[in-house]
């Protein structure tokens, strides 16, 4: 009997299967052998992706001749689809597919689009002829055809990412047995690694693929990442016979849909005093899944009806739903205003990939004989971030800890918020940086026909550096957050929450810029945002966006201070370390009985 118990403990309890869906030996599968196929291929990726988007206003000004405006609302509006199509990647993978055949979907259609893109830059019938003129509007614009097959390439590459950003980070968490309490401290231990594996990727794609597409080839530097990409999914593909994979269980839409239809549905029935006389399945069906349950709580009393019993209501999920569905859907309700308030700093990250990058060209690049590429700069965000979170980890957490007594130190809204406050000194910076090289640029008389300003590209660094370290309080809370506070089952859904903000905020940017730049072009007046940065008014632009920062703020401040923290079950290793410890005592405990 004992022998039994042994080789059943073997297998994985969270409801993990390989790909051919019978269940995993523990010893076998997952873990860190596992991990590390997919830690390495973010390093790939990452470097792939960024060795495209990090220049990419740069192509758009200097190869397709377009303006300010048009070249920054073309990128925002390509990285902002490519944050929003993981939602769909999220649905199709948790509804049809898995992560693993998303994935390698996803993946084929990314490869596809980073050819024809490298392909766009390479033949020189699929871009307007060379142009050496400073107001580039009045090069010759790119055609239809050239303009469809660049975008093209461009918009096929979100789709991809789509199915591949969603589904490989939460896949790389499916390798560690949340049933396990081993397994699941080296769940946190992951995440920490896929950060790094960030950083790595992103620090080569912002100096050397972005140095090699201004100095020696765009298609060298576009080809590079087509290899990169390559590569990571053949070192995806090694580990496939290690990985652990979760079965489809619906899409978590489609559940959340059900519990608001359902309450709707019963407006008007009551809502029994006694919790226990809700809907709910048996606790042994949930451990059978590998997934929690929940009880009912108060809050948003109105959408326990949804699981309320009437007549003939007992089979039909659109009128009736289990407590625990009820609960995990009131969990992701209950983080939408924390979400809304990330927006906005998706909206300054933009401008690290748009007007921040714009200002370096207008400003003196060089060390000696070399010129630094203007968006190399965005690799001080990445070294500044990793920088910062060392030192928040190493030193910040433990000093915090002693006055609040709390295992993170500060709780992850508070993290939140702190970032969210560095966001409006970084426009003020910013916008004091260009008031500065403004006044430059007047005094040396390239107002009116622009020319590079004979100004140090390094007066620009503060603004980059700030960035970092704003976002290592706000996007690693971020990340963390959205994960952590979803239910069990719907990991993917709030993962893809800290990915959609991105999104959104890049589309936020778009409608930002075009407006202020239609706006301040009225009744005559020049406009604050130009195709020659000398004469326009960026560091006005910055301070309005300081602004909508400060509204922003005190918009989280309010939301955060009715926001309830759901029970974190991936909670701070302290309280890990002593379930361990406990789990140690009860086996030594039954080894004396036996």
């Amino acid at each position: 009997m004992a022998a039994r118990e042994e080789v059943h403990d073997e297998y994985t309890q969270d409801g993990t299967v390989d790909l051919k869906g019978k269940p995993v030996l523990r010893s076998n599968t997952g873990g860190w052998k596992a991990c590390s196929f997919i830690i390495v291929y973010e390093v790939f990726e990452r470097m792939a992706y960024l060795g495209i988007a990090s220049n990419l206003v740069i192509y758009l000004t200097r190869k397709l001749h377009q303006g300010t405006v048009k070249s920054a609302n073309n990128v925002t509006n390509w990285a902002g689809t490519s944050w929003v199509t993981p939602i769909l990647g999220a649905y199709v993978a948790d509804t049809y597919l898995g992560r693993y055949w998303t994935f390698l979907f996803g993946s084929a259609i990314y490869v596809l689009g980073m050819g024809l893109l490298t392909l766009a830059v390479s033949v020189p019938a699929l871009k307007p002829p060379p142009c050496q003129q400073t107001e580039v509007t009045n090069c010759k614009p790119a055609s239809t055809l050239q303009l469809a097959v660049f975008f093209g390439a461009l918009y096929i590459l979100a789709v991809g990412t789509g199915g591949t950003k969603p589904n490989i980070s939460t896949m790389g968490a499916d390798q560690f047995d949340d049933f396990d309490l081993k397994e699941k401290t080296y769940k946190l231990s992951f995440f920490n690694w896929w950060m790094f594996s960030i950083f790595l990727g992103s620090l080569f794609a912002n100096t050397v693929l972005v140095y090699i597409q201004d100095n020696v080839s765009w298609t060298l530097g576009y080809g590079l990442s087509t290899i990169g990409l390559s590569i990571s999914i053949i070192i995806f593909l090694a580990g496939s016979g290690l990985y652990r994979h979760k079965v489809p269980m619906g899409s978590p839409l489609t559940r959340m849909a059900r519990v608001i239809v359902a309450a709707f549905r019963k407006w008007r029935v009551p809502v029994p005093a006694d919790p226990r006389e809700l809907y709910e399945l048996d606790l042994k069906e949930y451990e059978a899944k590998g997934k929690f349950r929940i009880e009912s709580t108060p809050s948003l009393r109105f959408l326990n009806k949804a699981s309320v019993q009437t007549t003939g209501s007992s089979n039909t999920p659109w009128m009736v739903c289990p407590v625990t569905q009820v609960e995990e859907t009131k969990q992701m309700l209950r983080m939408i205003p924390i979400w809304v308030a990330t927006f906005m700093p998706g909206v300054m990250f933009a401008q690290v990939h748009t007007l921040f990058i714009k200002q370096g060209t207008t400003l003196d690049r060089s060390i000696g004989s070399f010129q630094i590429p203007p968006a190399s700069l965005v690799a001080f965000v990445t070294i500044s971030m990793l920088v910062s979170v060392v030192i928040y980890d190493k030193v910040f957490v433990k000093m915090m800890r002693r006055w609040t007594k709390n295992p993170r130190g500060i709780t992850l809204l508070q993290r939140m918020g702190v970032g969210l406050a560095l966001h409006v000194v970084i426009m003020l910076v910013a916008s004091l940086t260009e008031r500065k090289r403004l006044r430059v640029a007047k005094d040396h008389g390239l107002v009116e026909h622009g020319g590079r300003v004979p100004l140090s590209i390094f007066n620009l660094l503060p603004q980059f550096v700030l960035m970092g370290i704003a976002d290592s309080f706000l996007d690693v809370a971020k990340v963390e957050f959205f994960y952590d506070q979803a239910p069990e089952s719907m990991k993917s859904l709030g993962t893809s929450y800290s990915q959609a903000s991105l999104g959104i905020g890049n589309f936020l940017s778009t409608f930002l810029l075009s407006t202020v730049s239609h706006i301040t072009k009225k009744h005559g007046h020049k406009g604050w945002i130009l195709n020659n940065l000398n004469a326009s008014h960026l560091d006005y632009y910055y301070a309005l966006l300081a602004v909508l920062n400060i509204l922003n703020f005190i918009f989280f401040l309010v939301v955060t201070k009715f926001y309830i923290y759901r029970a974190e079950i991936s909670d701070s290793m302290e309280v890990l370390k002593e379930d361990l410890e406990m789990s140690k005592f009860k086996v030594i405990d039954q080894g004396l009985e036996n």
